[in-house]
């Protein structure tokens, strides 16, 4: 019972909060496997076309990297907030972080379908003609680019947490 009386807040809250930090890297590093995965297949097939423009055409490969460390940021901002123990914890504070997590995650797994698929389409186009080379860039930026919506909106999402009641 002395257990019990720690802790305040609402106790099913925190399973939410640690659902969305969970939901927030499994999508975005689904994300990132995929579109490295999928552009890397696309420079693997150039390199045998034309193996000296393989280093130039890694671009989408690491730009897919960079999806799960937007996945990993959120997480750790929303595990860091879950301590039921020092703070109230309430389903507000839980359903925050939820939204928080899927919002990272889903715009990360949708940046890295549409980064795998341009990286793909656009390194193999790339060692035909390779005045396509700035315009597959700007595309993997605005690609790119999903996901850090996701991010920033995931930090002010996350932020929110904490701000259902009074203490």
């Amino acid at each position: 019972m002395s257990s019990a009386s720690a802790f305040s807040g609402d106790e099913t809250a925190p399973f939410f909060g640690f659902l969305g930090a969970a939901a927030a890297l499994v999508f975005s590093c689904m994300g990132a496997a995929y579109g490295t995965a999928k552009s890397g297949v696309g420079v693997a097939s150039m390199g045998v076309m034309r193996p000296e423009l393989v280093m130039k055409s890694i671009v989408p490969v690491v730009m897919a990297g960079v999806l799960g460390i937007y996945g990993l940021i959120i997480a750790v901002i929303i595990s860091t907030g879950i301590n039921p123990k020092a703070k109230s914890y309430y389903l507000f504070d839980g359903y925050a972080h939820l939204s928080s997590g899927l919002s990272c995650g889903l715009a990360g797994l949708s940046a890295g379908m549409a980064i795998g698929i341009v990286g793909d389409a656009g390194v193999r186009a790339n060692a035909q003609q390779p005045k396509l080379f700035v315009g597959m860039i700007l595309i993997l930026i605005f690609a790119e680019a999903l996901a850090l919506y996701g991010l920033i909106v995931g930090i002010i999402l996350s932020s929110r947490a904490g701000q259902s009641r009074a203490d």
